[in-house]
C-alpha cells in the first residue's frame, strides 16, 4: 500500500468512504470475485499503464486479489524501475503497472524522481515504453493529470542530442498529438485475437468546495460526505480533453481495434470525501503556513485505498469476466 493512499495509517478516522458503491442505471454490477477473475487470468498479464491515478487503481487491483491468495508462497512483487509486477504464482497471472504518465517518451519517465515543473514530451516516441507492455493481454491506460496545464513543450529529436527542435505547443493540441502517436501504436502491434484494451476516463478532482456549494477557500478537507445532488459535475468536467480520448477511441473502433473507455469520471464527481486529504504521506517537510491552514496542503486528486479505485475496479471487472 503507497503511504500516498493509505489514509487510516495516516490518522483519518471517518471510514464511511470505504462503503459506498456504485449502481449504474438499468444493469447491475456483478460482486467482484478475485479467484474468477484470476481463473480468467490464468496465463495472462494484465497490465496498467499511466501515471499516479492508475497506480492507484493497480494497487486496488493488487489488494482486491491478494486476499484470495493466503499463501505467501502463492505471490510475488518484483520491482523492475517503472515496471512493478505482482504475481499469481498457482494460476501464473501477473497484474502490473507501468509507470508513463504522458503515454509517449518525456522528461517525467523516471519512476521515482519525476515531479518536474517544466516537463517535456517527445510526442513521436512511445516504443521506449510500449517494449514492456506489447505482449500484454489487458491493458488498462490513463492520462490525464500530467496534461493539466496551458502548454506544454514538445521536442522533435532525442534528449541525448543537442540538435533537436523544441516548441511550446498550446493544450489540447499536444495532448492529441501524444494520442495519436499511442493510437498508430496500438494500431500496428495490438494482437486483435488475443489482447483487450482500456483507456479510464478523467478522474476528477475536488479542489474547489465551492462547485458543490462549500466555502469560497475550501477544497476536499475536513469533507465526509459524497455530493448528493444527481448528475452533480465539477469544473474539470468540461473539459477539451476527454473528448479528444473518445474522438481518437472511435477512430480506433472504425479502424477495427476496438477499446474501451472505462468511464469514470461521473460515478467519481459524487466523492469530494474520496481523497486522502492531509491523512497522507508528506514528501517534504510542511511549513508553518501550512501548518496552521491544512486545507492548503490537502490531496484532493488521488483517492483512499480502499475507496473510489475499488469501485472502477469493479467496472473492469464486469467487462473482464462477461462471455
Amino acid at each position: 500500500m503507497s503511504d500516498q493512499l493509505a489514509c487510516g495509517k495516516f490518522g483519518r478516522k471517518d471510514l464511511s468512504y470505504q462503503f459506498w458503491r456504485w449502481q449504474p442505471h438499468q444493469c447491475d454490477l456483478p460482486r467482484f470475485n478475485a479467484t474468477a477473475l484470476l481463473e480468467r487470468l490464468r496465463n495472462k498479464r494484465l497490465v496498467f499503464v499511466g501515471d499516479s491515478l492508475n497506480r492507484g487503481q493497480w494497487v486496488s487491483m493488487v489488494c482486491l486479489i491478494d486476499t484470495s491468495i493466503p499463501d505467501p508462497s502463492l505471490k510475488s512483487m518484483h520491482y523492475n524501475g517503472s515496471l512493478i509486477t505482482f504475481k499469481a504464482i498457482k494460476y501464473n497471472a501477473s497484474i502490473e503497472f507501468y509507470w508513463a504518465p504522458l503515454l509517449v517518451e518525456s522528461n517525467s519517465d523516471d519512476s521515482v524522481n519525476h515531479r518536474l515543473p517544466d516537463r517535456i514530451v517527445r510526442v513521436q516516441a512511445i516504443e521506449k515504453h510500449a517494449r514492456h507492455w506489447s505482449d500484454a493481454d489487458v491493458l488498462v491506460f490513463n492520462s490525464y493529470l500530467w496534461w493539466r496545464r496551458s502548454k506544454m513543450e514538445v521536442l522533435w529529436g532525442s534528449f541525448e542530442s543537442s540538435d533537436g527542435i523544441h516548441k511550446e505547443v498550446a493544450m489540447p493540441r499536444v495532448y492529441e498529438m501524444a494520442l495519436r502517436t499511442w493510437s498508430d501504436w496500438l494500431e500496428v502491434h495490438i494482437n486483435r485475437a488475443k489482447t483487450q484494451l482500456f483507456f479510464v476516463s478523467m478522474s476528477p478532482t475536488h479542489q474547489s468546495a465551492e462547485e458543490w456549494g462549500g466555502a469560497e477557500d475550501g477544497n476536499c478537507y475536513s469533507e465526509t460526505e459524497p455530493v448528493m445532488k444527481e448528475g452533480y459535475s465539477g469544473g474539470d468536467t468540461g473539459s477539451e480533453i476527454m473528448p479528444l480520448v473518445k474522438s481518437v477511441l472511435d477512430g480506433l473502433n472504425r479502424r477495427g481495434l476496438n477499446v474501451q473507455l472505462l468511464n469514470i469520471t461521473q460515478l467519481s464527481e459524487y466523492r469530494k470525501e474520496g481523497h486522502p486529504s492531509v491523512y497522507r504521506k508528506q514528501w517534504e517537510p510542511l511549513t508553518e503556513n501550512q501548518i496552521s491552514n491544512p486545507s492548503s496542503y490537502a490531496d484532493c486528486i488521488h483517492w483512499c485505498l480502499p475507496g473510489v479505485p475499488d469501485v472502477w475496479n469493479e467496472l473492469l471487472y464486469a467487462y473482464l469476466v462477461r462471455e
